[in-house]
């Protein structure tokens, strides 16, 4: 019996943390950022930034303004500062296009838009509202839900 429970108790522990979000940076791995040091670098700097709409410090920063500045600091290229206007200025692609840098559109509520910049393996970047800059998944039940569309800006 005391075997059982036991490995009863195992078993949710397992599934219970593999559930959960870590709070820290999710992964620094070379495979996560083999396309561009820049951009590993730009979120280093810039990891646990609090969100603040219309913020654009470090001090509190929205998506759209981390979106612009990433592009800045790694790819040298300046975006529109607003969501909708980085949509714009993006092309569309097809999921199975994906690459890192491409940027993901969310709508989060009926008028509201998120973007966020794809890394590789499912994760990318962005400033969340409610723990400020992360890295997420992609496949999170909420994020895959919310998932808009995927662009590209033509560099």
């Amino acid at each position: 019996m005391a075997q059982c429970n036991r490995f009863i108790i195992i078993s949710i522990f397992a599934l219970l943390s593999g559930c959960s979000q870590s709070l820290k940076a999710p992964e620094t791995s070379a495979a996560l950022w083999e396309q561009n040091q820049e951009l590993k670098t730009f979120y280093g700097e810039w990891y646990g930034t609090p969100y603040q709409f219309g913020g654009n410090t470090k001090k509190g920063i929205d998506c759209s303004a981390f979106v612009q500045q990433a592009f800045l600091h790694a790819y040298q290229r300046a975006l529109p500062r607003t969501t909708l206007a980085q949509f714009n200025a993006s092309q569309p692609i097809r999921w199975e296009e994906r690459q890192q840098g491409d940027l993901l559109f969310f709508k989060t509520t009926k008028s509201d838009y998120h973007v966020g910049i794809y890394l590789n393996h499912q994760q990318f970047m962005h400033a969340s509202t409610s723990k400020g800059v992360i890295i997420s998944r992609t496949d999170n039940p909420y994020w895959a839900s919310k998932f808009w569309q995927i662009r590209r800006v033509t560099m």
